[in-house]
């Protein structure tokens, strides 16, 4: 069971872009069922009904936009690329811009269906702005004191008040408000299908080159920050695992009776080293956060395998120099 979750976390970290597409489209299907089991309750009130109609047309969408923007992992990544220092690798600004667009893109997916919903449906524009027609395009408003026009209009949403029971001309507002609120819904989606349309179809007559290359270092970008935290993971548990062999070195038969198959000493000791890189104590941990941080490595790997061929020797570490990691790992010359 456990293999079976880490396959599908694995397939989920290697496939990002098809998880964030499919939670855009959660987050779109949510919008949908939120709006259908949602009780609108205009309270019909003159100085109110346009605050709770706009509210509730633009008020979801924004939660919907920042919930999107929270959930994509990317706009951590890109944030992070936008605002370190930029040290030995150059900040590329066509990526960032290519990063933001994606992020802003899936994000706005569930908020624009949320106000389509809303306009097809109506509701909450005949509740903003019932208020604010004309009464002498309506009949049924003659003979009315301009107060109690005003106080008509601001019923129409409500069907079951007494003062609308009475009054024909509710109906024909609520049909003029809803028609436009439909008509305004349907020009959205022909717009966004049509800007779709050109978008993908398009594409092909522009320059693809930095297209390419905009999508290739984002996706570089968001790759070497998984691998380098799983990196940080995996030596975290090496050194905790360290650590406790350390303090319990004196319980090694009690911890072997508990199913702790420990190798010998001389076996761990290299394995261990070699998988810690060196890094044996926390203000060299620290010192390698800040320096991945404020100094990341140029892109280019033919100066590492220059310098090292084959892969045999590693690169010498920022605090390998320092009188501590030199007293606990001498150098050794080859005769």
């Amino acid at each position: 069971m456990m293999d079976r979750f880490r396959m599908i976390f694995q397939y989920f970290q290697s496939n990002s872009e098809s998880v964030m597409n499919g939670i855009c489209g959660l987050l779109a299907l949510a919008s949908v069922k939120m709006y259908s089991c949602f009780d609108f309750s205009c309270p019909c009130l003159p100085r109110y009904n346009m605050a709770y109609g706009l509210g509730i047309m633009f008020i979801p969408p924004i939660i919907l936009f920042l919930c999107g923007l929270i959930l994509n992992r990317q706009s951590l990544v890109m944030l992070d690329e936008w605002r370190r220092p930029q040290g030995h690798r150059k900040k590329d600004l066509g990526v960032i811009r290519y990063m933001c667009s994606s992020i802003v893109q899936r994000a706005m997916v569930a908020p624009v269906v949320w106000i389509i919903v809303t306009l097809l449906d109506g509701k909450c524009l005949i509740c903003a702005f019932s208020g604010s027609m004309d009464p002498e395009k309506f009949v049924g408003f003659a003979n009315v004191t301009p107060v109690q026009v005003e106080q008509l209009l601001a019923k129409v949403p409500c069907k079951d008040d007494e003062l609308m029971r009475n009054n024909t001309s509710h109906k024909a507002v609520s049909r003029y408000l809803r028609c436009w609120s439909q008509a305004l819904g349907w020009s959205i989606l022909l717009i966004l299908i049509v800007a779709a349309f050109l978008a993908r179809w398009l594409r092909p007559c522009f320059n693809q080159a930095s297209l390419l290359q905009a999508r290739h270092w984002s996706n570089y970008i968001d790759i070497e920050q998984k691998i380098f935290e799983e990196t940080c993971c995996e030596h975290s548990r090496l050194f905790a695992h360290k650590c406790i062999l350390h303090f319990f070195e004196s319980m090694r038969q009690e911890i072997k009776l508990h199913n702790f198959n420990l190798p010998r000493e001389g076996e761990r000791d290299e394995g261990e080293e070699d998988l810690l890189q060196g890094i044996t104590d926390q203000d060299q941990v620290n010192k390698l956060l800040k320096t991945w941080y404020y100094d990341k490595p140029p892109l280019d790997v033919s100066q590492a395998t220059q310098r090292h061929p084959l892969g045999r020797e590693r690169s010498p570490l920022p605090w390998a120099d320092s009188p501590r990691t030199r007293s606990k790992f001498p150098q050794h010359t080859n005769v």
